[in-house]
């Protein structure tokens, strides 16, 4: 990102440059280096090692070495965490019981639409596909089929441990 970016302006008036850089940080899919992420960030490259260092010490992120530089990515726990959070706080037991059989149906139906059972069966398909339309439509379906799953299986922790995340009374049997 560039000073001179829609928007640029703004953001860096109404936001701390802690906050630019977390805002980065956290949403990275892959490690990068402190001063690509200063670079996104509009941050000095010292400032944004001192706020990623700051982040890594929170357990918000992690520091892996790259080959020239230590790079940061986002810390899994973390990040399972925050989202276990965001479930808990919009959402009451059943409808989080709800959520998850909207989900299992999901994966229900591509299971019998494309008759497999796995994510990975989508892909090896896409990649012997006659047309990039196919070839992308099915990788679109695998990934959203992974995403899906990730999804469900916090769904599940939010249900199963539900009285003991938000503290209230447990479910009778």
């Amino acid at each position: 990102m560039t000073d001179d970016a829609p928007g640029s302006a703004l953001w860096k008036a109404q936001t701390s440059a802690f906050d630019r850089v977390r805002s980065i940080a956290v949403t990275l899919d892959q490690p990068r280096t402190a001063d690509w992420i200063a670079d996104q960030a509009l941050v000095a490259g010292n400032s944004a090692r001192d706020h990623l260092e700051r982040l890594a010490e929170m357990g918000v992120l992690q520091i892996v070495s790259g080959d020239q530089a230590l790079m940061y990515q986002p810390d899994p726990l973390y990040t399972r965490m925050q989202a276990l959070r965001e479930l808990l706080d919009s959402r009451s037991r059943d409808d989080l019981v709800g959520l998850r059989a909207a989900l299992q149906e999901q994966l229900e139906d591509w299971r019998e639409e494309y008759n497999v059972v796995s994510s990975g069966e989508i892909r090896t398909r896409a990649a012997q596909t006659e047309t990039a339309q196919e070839t992308r439509e099915l990788r679109e379906i695998a990934s959203d089929w992974a995403l899906i799953q990730y999804r469900l299986r916090l769904v599940e922790d939010a249900i199963e441990h539900y009285a003991e995340y938000t503290g209230s009374a447990p479910e009778p049997v």
